[in-house]
């Protein structure tokens, strides 16, 4: 059962759609741009390629129990 929420999570974030837990929270994507950066240990410049993550923003509910 756990493995069949999770699977449907995955499938509707790998086509962009939001995903809304009512009382748990909220999973969406975002797209971060390419950007410039350094390594630390030599200082070279670096290129960071665009790329997408997965974000959760908790519920009302969630926050009220863990902040008991």
């Amino acid at each position: 059962m756990v493995d069949a929420v999770f699977g449907a999570i995955e499938k509707a974030l790998s086509t962009k759609q939001e995903v809304r837990l009512v009382g748990f929270g909220t999973f969406v994507t975002a797209t971060r741009k390419a950007a410039k950066g350094r390594n630390p240990r030599t200082g070279e410049e670096i290129d960071i390629p665009a790329s997408t993550s997965v974000r959760f923003k908790p519920g009302k509910a969630l926050k009220d129990a863990v902040s008991k």
